[in-house]
């Protein structure tokens, strides 16, 4: 896992168990919540879910993503696990069949994460394209606005 940083953000870059590489990018500091953020070194991963590594044994948050993750044998890996609700972390191994249906619910959130995405994208063009040719019918929009031609 890398991670990079400067005032602003920074970036942390996990390889999943399928050999997908994602980019979380963290925007600000969190503050630290008294008795809700631990030491992913050495929290244990207490499960209220069951086998369900995306929702949260704290607060019940699906959201739950992880940090970091390894091979801990054959058939288990161990996984740093974090909750941005409630800023719970924590530490386990878990069996291959656990990880890789991690593995598919975080791919399913991606997937409506960049549905989502298309969605806005699409829907702030067609804004934009309205305000042109409201701008075109008012005849708004001047030869200026496309800066100079280039010299010959």
């Amino acid at each position: 896992m890398n991670e990079h940083s400067d005032s602003r953000h920074h970036v942390r870059r996990v390889v999943l168990p399928s050999g997908k590489t994602i980019e979380v990018v963290y925007f600000e500091e969190h503050p630290v919540i008294a008795d809700a953020q631990t030491d992913p070194a050495t929290a244990p991963v207490e499960r209220v879910g069951g086998d369900d590594l995306h929702v949260c044994g704290s607060c019940n948050s699906e959201l739950v993503y992880p940090l970091d993750w390894d091979e801990a044998g054959v058939t288990h890996w161990e996984v740093t696990l974090r909750c941005p609700n409630c800023e719970w972390c924590g530490t386990g191994t878990f069996d291959q069949s656990v990880v890789e249906a991690f593995d598919e619910e975080l791919d399913r959130g991606t997937e409506a994460l960049v549905g989502d995405l298309r969605r806005l994208m699409q829907a702030n063009m067609e804004q934009e394209i309205d305000c042109f040719v409201r701008a075109l019918d008012a005849d708004a929009v001047l030869p200026e606005d496309f800066g100079r031609p280039a010299s010959a």
